[in-house]
């Protein structure tokens, strides 16, 4: 026998979902903070990626003020988005800076595999034994394949063609 799938009419029926619950305005402002991140899932926030901040934000549990690469800019925006005061940047979280994506020294690279474990963003091609490189378009600038290589091969540069801030997307904010 299959099971009915519920169609939008009647999906927050079968769900014992309220629409005006707060549980679902919550998620919706999840939403629009995690679009308004930069998306580096660089931690430097204090939180595993950049979801995870914004859940705390709307929790209350975090400072709008935590991210780095999103800059002041990201701090307007996500004090437009939640209605809290803007802030200066936590200098504790790092300091704001033009994006820049990994470049490694292929001729010193072992093939530890160790940065392409550290890369939340699988922008490390490699295999074991073997010279890794980075996509540098995929590369969020994060840093977090810095510390773990052995080898100290691993630099941050200037992201190639990258405007000095990367732009954010339109988001329908209050004003």
């Amino acid at each position: 026998m299959r099971s009915r799938v519920p169609h939008d009419g009647d999906y927050n029926d079968a769900m014992h979902l309220d629409p005006s619950s707060a549980a679902l305005r919550s998620d919706t402002l999840v939403d629009r903070i995690d679009a308004a991140l930069p998306q580096t899932q660089c931690r430097r926030c204090g939180y595993p990626a950049c979801r995870p901040y914004a859940e705390a934000i709307v929790r209350g549990e975090a400072a709008i003020n935590r991210c780095p690469p999103g800059g002041m800019e990201g701090v307007r925006t996500l004090a437009r988005i939640t209605g809290r005061v803007i802030l200066p940047l936590d200098p504790g979280c790092g300091v704001e800076a033009p994006p820049r994506v990994a470049l490694i020294d292929e001729d010193a690279c072992i093939g530890c595999t160790k940065c392409i474990q550290a890369c939340p963003v699988d922008a490390i091609v490699g295999a074991s034994k073997l010279m890794h490189t980075i996509v540098a378009d995929l590369c969020t600038g994060c840093e977090l394949c810095i510390p773990p290589c052995p080898v100290d091969c691993i630099a941050m540069v200037a992201a190639p063609a990258a405007p000095p801030r990367l732009p954010r997307p339109a988001l329908p904010c209050p004003p």
